[in-house]
């Protein structure tokens, strides 16, 4: 395939996500593949911004798609948000002879690539964070493995819970979105989900789907918390507080962004970093990789930004019918 692209940088950026590693991978497969050198940025925008690189080739990358984490470091930069630094950025770009940047990460990598198109760099973005918040892609690199993460510790918990008849507390990420709470709500069969997209009824939302519970013969009792919720010691000092259970709280905190990733994130780990490069050799900037369903499309970074994204409608009813979420006639 004869292309104009020489040389491009790749770049991960923000939270750490699982499969990263896998589409950092499929990048440099890919660009090798098709004549092109790869150029990996450590540590993001701070990276770009002081030349902090490694050449990447074949075997480098080997092995890379089983591995969590990113082999090229995250870091967010507070240098980068000024001009002078995405001057600096462009500039390390010209002095590398890199003709095209790759960035995977979530709405602030994003961001930060659409400020180098405006400067001249061509550019494109993979989603990958667990949040799942990533408005124009149905699943982010991570979610998926993040969400299979937080069930397996929630399966152990509910092991000890039922044994002492308790009722636990689990917090779990996703910043102000309740895409893992919900869906991990429902692969766990949660007596209640707490997410910040819906407003929060002590009372009707926690309270009364355990007594519910309760009456239908249930001993002990999970309650999903998403962080953008609030504290979930709240929450349980509340519990403790109108129910007199026996109420404990688990933080499940940064273990959900670690591991291997699952199927499911390498394979859409490796689509979107081979669609990024093909997108560069035809030319094209400026645009976000995601996938829809089963297909993998692309958008203008700056229409993806734009996009709001709510829970999925389908999920809730779900929820609602099973495992207490919402209101009840």
């Amino acid at each position: 395939m004869s292309n104009a692209v020489r040389r491009i940088g790749v770049l991960t950026s923000g939270g750490d996500a699982p499969g990263m590693n896998a589409a950092i991978r499929a990048v440099v497969r890919t660009a090798l593949h098709m004549g092109i050198e790869c150029i990996g940025i450590r540590r993001g925008y701070h990276g770009l911004i002081n030349g902090d690189f490694v050449p990447l080739d074949f075997e480098s990358v080997s092995g890379l798609s089983r591995r969590g984490g990113t082999m090229l470091y995250s870091a967010r930069s507070k240098e980068f948000m000024t001009e002078a630094g995405q001057d600096r950025a462009v500039a390390t770009c010209k002095l590398l002879g890199l003709e095209g940047i790759v960035g995977i990460g979530g709405d602030g990598t994003f961001r930060g690539l659409l400020e180098l198109s405006r400067r001249g760099v061509a550019v494109v973005g993979i989603p990958g964070t667990i949040d799942n918040d990533i408005a124009c892609s149905t699943n982010t690199i991570g979610f998926d493995t993040a969400c299979n993460t937080a069930l397996e510790c929630i399966d152990k918990l509910r092991d000890t819970m039922q044994s002492h008849e308790r009722c636990s507390v689990v917090e779990v990420m996703g910043r102000h979105a309740g895409h893992l709470a919900m869906y991990v709500g429902v692969a766990s069969g949660a007596t209640c989900v707490l997410v910040p997209e819906r407003p929060v009824d002590i009372e009707k939302d926690v309270i009364e789907p355990i007594r519910r519970s309760r009456l239908g013969g249930r001993t002990h009792f999970m309650v999903i918390v998403a962080e953008g919720v609030g504290s979930a010691y709240d929450v349980a000092k509340q519990i403790t507080e109108i129910t007199a259970l026996d109420t404990r709280v688990t933080v499940l905190g940064h273990v959900q962004r670690g591991g291997a990733p699952t199927a499911r994130d390498r394979v859409a780990a490796t689509y979107m970093g081979y669609e990024s490069v093909r997108l560069l050799t035809e030319g094209k900037t400026n645009r976000v990789v995601c996938v829809q369903g089963d297909t993998y499309v692309d958008y203008d970074i700056n229409e993806a930004l734009s996009m709001k994204k709510g829970l999925d409608e389908q999920t809730y009813t779900v929820m609602q019918a099973l495992t207490g979420v919402g209101s009840h006639n």
